[in-house]
């Protein structure tokens, strides 16, 4: 059941986070659709650019639907990531979408008003909502000086000026956390004194975290044991961090990484232990399993379990 992030965010506030999973394929698909049935937890089905063009928009927005009749007890919306305006208003004109991201962190603050504000009139109009980003999401080195280490965060000045210019529903911020697998480089962590200055100034706002996967050691570990070569010392957001970031006004956490690192593991341990078979339907079940496990432990850590019934009317 289709619900409006709006609503999600609303009960939700200072309580759980709604995971907001990157999907790129059928396996992930049904994977986080049994998953949010089975923990009863609400979530959002995120779709990127990237996987618009690999696996087409239609057919990504018809797997959507298609397991929502699967699974007719998932409650979840659909979200626009990392969309720039083309992407946005073709998001906008399919009517497959609850949610968009316009993404124009990257350029100036007056630019970035301008972009988002443009994308922001055109949704509302649709009953689409909008988030956005403001500070630029990367890598924190242990020894960047003071005024090189908060050039990389949100500066939390800029946060209600953005906001009510723009009027965007949520806002993305860069706290620490990065795309990818090497989330911190260092110990640094989640700057928690960022986070709660961003909610004082902005008290029950949504606020989104992206870059929010653990990158688990004996996953990387695994798939290097069974033929890989990532870095060792690929690491992500430890789980005490995020269940302490959700009490700052944190209410969606993206996850990508992850599930690309269980793809990998899950493939190349199957691939080694059984060389003779080429068939992908078995290791696809297999792959669907360990997703629907791996994001019912996610939805735990997030406070999400049994939680969808908030929004089930009788």
């Amino acid at each position: 059941m289709p619900v409006l992030p709006k609503e999600l965010f609303k009960k939700c506030y200072g309580r759980y986070a709604i995971a907001a999973v990157n999907v790129f394929t059928m396996e992930q698909v049904h994977g986080l659709f049994h998953a949010g049935e089975t923990a009863n937890a609400p979530f959002l089905v995120q779709i990127t650019p990237a996987a618009r063009d690999y696996a087409h928009s239609i057919m990504l927005e018809a797997m959507v639907h298609a397991a929502s009749k699967i699974y007719p007890k998932a409650v979840y919306a659909v979200h626009l990531d990392h969309g720039n305006e083309e992407h946005a208003k073709d998001a906008i004109t399919s009517g497959g979408y609850q949610s968009i991201m316009i993404d124009a962190s990257h350029e100036a603050f007056e630019d970035n008003v301008k972009i988002t504000k443009r994308i922001v009139e055109r949704a509302h109009e649709h009953e689409i909502f909008v988030e956005a980003e403001l500070g630029v999401l990367s890598g924190v080195e242990d020894d960047l000086s003071i005024d090189e280490k908060h050039a990389k965060y949100t500066n939390p000045s800029e946060v209600e000026r953005f906001v009510q210019l723009t009027k965007c529903d949520s806002l993305a911020v860069a706290v620490g956390t990065s795309h990818g697998a090497y989330k911190f480089s260092g110990v640094q962590g989640i700057q928690f004194d960022i986070l709660e200055e961003i909610q004082r100034r902005l008290p029950e706002f949504p606020i989104v975290l992206h870059g929010g996967s653990a990158v688990n050691e004996e996953e990387v570990q695994r798939i290097n044991r069974a033929g890989g070569q990532l870095l060792k010392n690929a690491t992500g957001v430890p789980p005490q961090e995020i269940a302490r970031a959700i009490k700052y006004g944190v209410c969606k956490i993206n996850i990508a990484t992850d599930t690309r690192l269980l793809w990998t593991r899950v493939h190349r341990e199957f691939f080694r232990d059984h060389t003779p078979l080429f068939d992908p339907v078995i290791p696809g079940k297999e792959y669907i399993r360990a997703y629907s496990d791996f994001m019912v432990q996610k939805f735990e850590l997030f406070g999400a379990t049994n939680k969808a019934s908030e929004f089930i009317k009788s």
